[in-house]
Order: structure tokens, then C-alpha cells, then sequence
């Protein structure tokens, strides 16, 4: 299979302290790839250089065979990279559809006198919107405030702004975090869903969706991988159990 995104020897040093340790990693196209690991592992921080967030010390980036080593983060979602943060990351004061919406705007192609438009002449925004929307289960709440919805709500309409740029890869940081059971099954179920149109990298805490959901597993351990495979594999293997799963 192809690989759309490929780490060659990725490092990151703060001072004396190396975070990241020549990580090498490949995604094939289409696939789940899970990123897992101890706190403390280095999973944010490789996560912050494939995004643009942090310049790596040394190494590269590959995204579909081009260098991307140390883009700034905004020119990315319009090549087709699209990051959703750990931290809910939403407009509180404008609506499901406004928040989608911008997004939408933001990576379509534009000339330098849309500006100046209507917005009744964006018809293909709106309708690509409303898509996005009834795609992650929020058509309901279209017209409410992001500041009404609930943890779960909100963590679904970052999803949704994250889809308005039309990834092809995305790169997914904990968006189970603070969910409760329900919701986070719903996003469990919405992942598997979106994979079938998008490469999803992901880091994860929950074993039992990393096990479920993921085709290939990296697991990092300060700073370096320590092991790589199935999820069968990786659960079998003695160096990530030590680690972190634990044995028996």
C-alpha cells in the first residue's frame, strides 16, 4: 500500500532534554494508525512537529512524497492535513453552522473579491456545511451556540471544523478525552466511519478503542518507538507491556 505520510528520524530537543528520539513512522493510505504510550512518551510533541505547532530538532516529514519538515501549521489544512487538538477548539459565541461554515470558507478556493459578497452566493459553502454537520450527528444543533452544547457536543462540532478543510489525513489527538462511556463510543463509532473517506493518525489513551479500531500501532516510550505492529501484536509484545499495558 501507499504511504501518504512518512517520519524519517523525527527528533525534538528542549535544551538538554530530548522529548522525541529519531522516530521513524509510515501511514499507509486509508489506514488508522494509532500512536500510543506512557504520559510523558513524546506522543504530543511528535504530534506538534507533523502540525507545524514546533519545528523538529532534526529529521523529516514527508506528506505524499513532499517535504513538509517544519511548515507553519496554518498552510497545512489547505494541503490537505488537518490536526483536532486535545483541547476543545471551538467559536463558544457562533453557532453549530457558523463555526462549521468558517471552516469551510477558510480552505475553499476563493477569489480576492468574495470578501465583498453576499453570503447567499455561497451556496455550495452552505450545503457543503450542512453535510459536514449531518455527518457528525449534529443536524439537531445546528442553529445552537458552541457554548450550549455539551463536553461531548462540542468535542463532535471540532470534528466537524476540522472536516472543513477537506483532509485527506487527519490527525487525531485524544478526542476521546473527558468523554463519557456513551459519547465516547459515539466518537469511536464516528472514527471508523470517517476512515473509510480520510487516513486517520491518532493518539489514544483508551486501549480498548486503540485495540478495536486501529490497523497499525507505534508505541513510544521516552521519546523513542519500542515496538510497532498489529494490534494482536502489540498487545502480545513484552517490551509494551513492560512499559505500559502491563502483563496478564
Amino acid at each position: 500500500m501507499k504511504n501518504i505520510l512518512k517520519i524519517n528520524n523525527l527528533s525534538k530537543n528542549f535544551g538538554n532534554v530530548s522529548a522525541v528520539n529519531n522516530v521513524n513512522l509510515a501511514v499507509e493510505v486509508g489506514s488508522i494508525h494509532s500512536v500510543i504510550g506512557p504520559n510523558g512518551a513524546g506522543k504530543s510533541t511528535f504530534f506538534n512537529m507533523i502540525s507545524g505547532v514546533l519545528p523538529p530538532s532534526s529529521g523529516k516529514v514527508y506528506y505524499k512524497n513532499n517535504d513538509i519538515t517544519g511548515f507553519e501549521s496554518y498552510k497545512l489544512p489547505h494541503m490537505g492535513i488537518a490536526k483536532c487538538f486535545q483541547i476543545t477548539n471551538v467559536f463558544p459565541k457562533l453557532s453549530v453552522r457558523e463555526n462549521v461554515w468558517s471552516s469551510v470558507f477558510s480552505c475553499a478556493r476563493k477569489s480576492k473579491f468574495d470578501f465583498f459578497k453576499p453570503l447567499s452566493n455561497f451556496k455550495y459553502i452552505a450545503e457543503e456545511t450542512e453535510k459536514i454537520i449531518s455527518d457528525v450527528g449534529l443536524s439537531h444543533k445546528i442553529n445552537d451556540k458552541a457554548e450550549e452544547l455539551s463536553h461531548g457536543q462540542q468535542r463532535m462540532l471540532e470534528m466537524a471544523i476540522t472536516l472543513g478543510a477537506k483532509p485527506e489525513l487527519l490527525l487525531l489527538d485524544e478526542p476521546t478525552q473527558g468523554l463519557a462511556p456513551e459519547a465516547t463510543l459515539e466518537m469511536t463509532k464516528l472514527i471508523q466511519k470517517l476512515s473509510k473517506k480520510h487516513t486517520i493518525l491518532l493518539i489514544e489513551h483508551k486501549m480498548h478503542i486503540v485495540m478495536e479500531i486501529s490497523k497499525v500501532i507505534t508505541v513510544l516510550n521516552f521519546g523513542e518507538v519500542i515496538d510497532e505492529g498489529t494490534p494482536s501484536e502489540v498487545k502480545e509484545s513484552k517490551k509494551v507491556q513492560d512499559a505500559y499495558l502491563g502483563r496478564g
